[in-house]
């Protein structure tokens, strides 16, 4: 299913390799789902840039250590400060 995601959003050329929580059978926000990058990927997470349009995912992803940024296409208001994007975009095109 998420590769045909990838495909049909025309990503296919610019994403490496897909990583699913049913590898692991845990779910974000636990920091196991991140860890899934920075094990397969041989990376410290402050390496990886991440992006979502889920607030919420963006705020597990800074504690657990990656560089964030949140892609806030409709004007929605931080509802996690204490773990804070390093950047907001209102679209992909910023990228």
């Amino acid at each position: 299913m998420l590769e045909s995601a990838v495909k049909s959003a025309a990503l296919d050329t610019v994403v490496d390799e897909v990583f699913s929580v049913d590898e692991i059978g845990r779910y974000k926000t636990v920091p196991d789902v991140y860890e899934m990058v920075t094990t397969a990927w041989r990376l410290y997470p402050q390496s990886v840039s991440f992006q979502s349009s889920n607030r919420w995912d963006v705020a597990g992803a800074h504690k657990f250590g990656f560089r964030t940024v949140w892609i806030n296409r409709t004007g929605q208001p931080d509802e996690y400060r204490d773990h804070p994007p390093a950047l907001i975009l209102p679209s992909l095109d910023g990228l």
